[in-house]
C-alpha cells in the first residue's frame, strides 16, 4: 500500500512536491481510512481514496505520469540494448536541465515498511536507495550512486546474499538497469529480502491512463477464456445501473470479401473470429446488443473492470491510479464507484485525477482526501491538500473550491 510519493526535477514539477495517503488525524467519516498493517510498528491510518483536481496543463497528469516511471523501470529486464529512461527534467530553469529527476516511495509491502529513492536522467540511473524499517527501525539495505570514477555501492550489514554475489549482482548491472531488478534476476527464490519490495515496485500499483479501448478488449478476451468473469462484469456493470444479465461470445466466420480486404487468402486463412453479445433487460423483456453497438460509457465501463477487478480482488494491497477518471465515466458512477470502494474490506487504494466536482458536494470524502494542482508564475507544479487550507470539516468544499478559497482554479482572460 502507498504511504507518500515525491517527485523533483521533473517536466512541470521543479523543487520537491509530496503526494500523501496519511489520514490527517481527528477527521470523521472513518470508514474512509484503513489501518496499515505491520510488523512492530504503528502506523498512522491510510485514506482509501484521494481525487486530484486542477486546471488543464497544471500537472495532474505528471504527477501520474512520474509514479508510472518508477513502475516502467522496474519493470525493465536485464538486457544488453540500451534504451532512453522515460524522464524529462523541468525546462523553465536551465539549472536544472543537466540534473537527474528524482522520485522517492513510501510504502508498506508484506507487513514491511520501505522507502526507494531514485535519480535518473534519460541516459543512466544516478541514484538509487532502498531502506526498510523492520519494527520501525530505519535499516538501510544498499545505496547506488553514479560518480565520475563510476558506480559506488553501500551494502547494509543486513544485506542478504553475502559479498561474492553483491559483487556479481554490482558487476551485472547496467547504467540504465535498476541494481535492484538486476539483484534479483541474479539470486535464488530464497533470497527474499529484495524481491518483495521490487515486487510491490512492479505490481503495487496499476496505472490507468488514456482511453479504455486496450482495457476493454483485455476484459472481453478474460470474459472469454474464463467464464466467471463473464459473469463477473455483467454484476460490475449492473451494480452502476447498466442491465447487462449476460454476456456471451458468438464465433463468426470470416467473410471472404472481409479477406481479401485484408489481403489475406480464404483457403489458407479459416480461422473464425468472435463477436461479444451483451443480454440488456428492461421491463419490457430482453434485447441483444453487439459490442459495437453499445455505448462508449458502456465500453469504458467494461474496460474499467478489469483494473478495478485487480486492485479490489486479485491484489488486496494494491493502488489503482487512474487519470482523469471522469472522461471515460458518469459522474454519478465515479460517486458510486468511490462510494462501494470506501464500503469494501479491502485495504486497496483508488487515486484518480478529475475535473468534476461532484465528489465535493457529495460530501462522500473527507477534506484530506482533496489534492489541488496548480502552476506558479515560474511555471512549477504546486501541490497540496484541501486540508492545509483553514476551514472547517463540514464546509461547502465545492462551493469554496469555485470561489478560489483553495486555489486551483484556472484563470481564464476575459475578451
Amino acid at each position: 500500500m502507498l504511504i507518500e510519493f515525491s517527485v523533483s526535477n521533473y517536466r512541470s514539477f521543479r523543487e520537491k512536491k509530496t503526494f500523501s495517503m496519511v489520514a490527517a488525524p481527528r477527521l470523521k467519516k472513518g470508514d474512509n481510512v484503513f489501518k496499515p498493517i505491520v510488523k512492530g510498528e504503528k502506523l498512522p491510518d491510510l485514506l482509501k481514496v484521494a481525487a486530484i483536481y486542477g486546471p488543464n496543463a497544471s500537472g495532474k497528469s505528471n504527477l501520474i505520469k512520474a509514479l508510472g516511471i518508477v513502475k516502467d523501470v522496474a519493470l525493465r529486464q536485464p538486457s544488453a540494448q540500451s534504451a532512453l529512461l522515460p524522464v524529462s527534467p523541468f525546462r523553465f530553469d536551465p539549472q536544472l536541465a543537466d540534473q537527474p529527476s528524482r522520485l522517492e516511495l513510501h510504502f508498506v509491502y508484506e507487513g514491511l515498511r520501505y522507502a526507494f529513492e531514485l535519480a535518473l536522467t534519460q541516459q543512466r540511473i544516478v541514484e538509487e536507495r532502498l531502506v526498510a524499517f523492520p519494527e520501525g527501525k530505519e535499516t538501510l539495505l544498499y545505496k547506488r550512486c553514479h560518480l565520475s570514477s563510476g558506480d559506488e555501492y553501500i551494502f547494509g550489514p543486513q544485506l542478504e546474499g553475502g559479498q561474492d554475489l553483491h559483487e556479481l549482482w554490482k558487476k551485472s548491472t547496467g547504467p540504465q538497469m535498476l541494481f535492484l531488478v538486476q539483484a534479483v534476476a541474479n539470486s535464488s527464490e530464497g533470497l527474499k529480502q529484495l524481491r518483495e519490495p521490487l515486487n510491490w515496485l512492479q505490481t503495487g500499483f496499476m496505472i490507468v491512463s488514456g482511453n479504455m479501448d486496450g482495457l476493454a478488449n483485455q476484459s472481453q478476451k478474460l470474459a472469454k477464456d474464463i467464464p466467471p468473469f463473464a459473469e463477473a462484469i455483467s454484476s460490475f456493470l449492473q451494480d452502476v445501473d447498466v442491465p447487462v444479465t449476460n454476456i456471451r461470445f458468438d464465433q463468426v466466420e470470416t467473410s471472404s470479401e472481409e479477406l481479401s480486404l485484408l489481403g489475406l487468402d480464404a483457403l489458407t486463412n479459416t480461422k473464425s473470429k468472435s463477436k461479444t453479445v451483451l443480454t440488456h433487460k428492461t421491463s419490457l423483456g430482453e434485447a441483444e446488443f453487439d459490442f459495437h453497438e453499445e455505448s462508449e460509457g458502456t465500453k469504458n465501463l467494461i474496460g474499467f473492470w478489469w483494473p478495478w477487478y485487480v486492485s479490489g480482488q486479485l491484489f488486496k494491497n494494491c493502488a489503482l491510479v487512474v487519470d482523469e477518471l471522469d472522461s471515460s465515466l458518469h459522474p454519478e458512477i465515479v460517486a458510486s464507484l468511490v462510494a462501494k470502494h470506501i464500503k469494501s474490506d479491502s485495504s486497496s487504494q483508488l487515486i484518480f485525477t478529475t475535473h468534476d466536482t461532484h465528489l465535493m458536494d457529495a460530501k462522500l470524502l473527507r477534506r484530506d482526501q482533496f489534492w489541488l494542482t496548480e502552476r506558479d508564475a515560474n511555471g512549477a507544479t504546486q501541490l497540496r491538500s484541501i486540508h492545509d487550507f483553514e476551514g472547517r470539516e463540514s464546509e461547502d468544499l465545492e462551493k469554496r473550491y469555485y470561489e478560489g478559497r483553495y486555489r486551483g482554479l484556472p484563470f481564464v482572460r476575459k475578451s
